[in-house]
């Protein structure tokens, strides 16, 4: 399993694979030597790591804790791929954009916004028509209308691009 670690903010790459009589670790690359046994249920740990003896005090949970190895304390923060990916796609959503495809087949019955526009979440995008019921397309995240794939009165897959929202917030927040 590959984990994505800050230790006092700084970032490191982390994968753990069980092996027989320890761990298999790599740290940014770099292979180590494993193996580790609790002390107590209290986040006391002995490990042997490339053949030597640390005491390790971990006080938290699997995404943050406070590690000390000999006198000297770490802040850890700890996400594996599968939370790093749900992460990285909830800041996408509250950032906004991205295109916003049909969850049916159906027909364009009215395209409720212009390309340019500012939407709100939540806001109704269009109305789709899909086994004689008409349901309301709304915008996943605020944004901007980039572009409008649908035309009303045209029928649509299930899974087409609809309407492309641009996010309205500046790069690199």
């Amino acid at each position: 399993m590959k984990y994505f670690v800050q230790v006092n903010g700084r970032p490191h790459e982390v994968e753990v694979v069980a092996a027989p009589g320890g761990l298999a670790v790599r740290i940014d690359g770099e292979e180590l030597d494993v193996a580790y046994t609790e002390v107590d249920r209290l986040g006391q740990v002995a490990m042997l790591v490339d053949g030597r003896s640390y005491g390790v005090s971990i006080d938290g949970d699997e995404t943050l804790c406070s590690v000390t190895v000999a006198g000297h304390l770490y802040e850890v923060a700890i996400e594996d791929e599968r939370e790093r990916a749900a992460h990285a796609a909830e800041r996408a959503r509250k950032k906004g954009g991205g295109t916003v495809n049909s969850v049916m087949p159906g027909v364009v019955v009215t395209v409720l916004v212009t390309e340019g526009e500012l939407v709100e979440e939540g806001q109704a995008l269009l109305i789709l028509e899909a086994m004689k019921m008409q349901n309301e397309i709304a915008a996943p995240s605020a944004g901007r209308v980039e572009r409008i794939h649908a035309t009303e009165g045209r029928a649509v897959a299930s899974g087409a691009p609809l309407i492309t929202l641009a996010s309205t917030e500046p790069d690199g927040e």
